[in-house]
């Protein structure tokens, strides 16, 4: 059990996201996913979470793992083309995961979308979010053009709005 990462949990208030992801910032975001769909048929989708519950945090649910339950929750699983990208941050960890569609995956691999998370991280520890969120967006759309490039009419299968779960 990690004492430290139970207390930054019950320390991390709902309203921090609030406070660190202001409305603005979550129009920035939406805004920056819907101009980054238009460059590829990839979808996205941002999720963010100031901290676990008390069961998830006490079953030493990890961030990759919550990341699994909110892809499956969100249905970024349900596009045509298996094309869906979540990316997903726990407040509390200051941890970023990115989960990716079984079609996508299997083009890409994991190192890509592991150093994307890792550059987030690096802009959260400076207490840039937006600039982190928005550089996370952009890697990740630039990385779909690549194995997803657009193709005729682009249908938008998934919401464009953040998610504050």
């Amino acid at each position: 059990m990690d004492t430290k990462r139970i207390l930054r949990h019950m320390l991390t208030p709902a309203w921090r996201i609030r406070v660190t992801f202001p409305r603005a910032t979550l129009a920035a975001i939406e805004t920056a996913i819907r101009d980054a769909e238009l460059t590829h048929n990839g979808e996205i989708r941002f999720a963010l979470e100031a901290a676990l519950q008390p069961l998830p945090l006490l079953q030493g649910v990890a961030a990759r793992e919550r990341a699994l339950q909110v892809f499956s929750r969100l249905r970024v699983w349900d596009t045509e083309h298996n094309n869906g990208v979540l990316i997903y941050l726990l407040l509390a960890d200051r941890d970023v995961e990115i989960v990716a569609d079984r079609g996508i995956h299997t083009r890409t691999g994991a190192d890509e979308w592991e150093r994307i998370c890792r550059e987030m991280e690096t802009h959260f520890r400076a207490g840039k979010f937006e600039a982190g969120v928005l550089a996370g967006i952009r890697a990740v759309s630039a990385h779909l053009a690549r194995h997803y490039p657009r193709h005729g009419k682009k249908i938008n299968e998934l919401p464009d709005s953040p998610v504050v779960l």
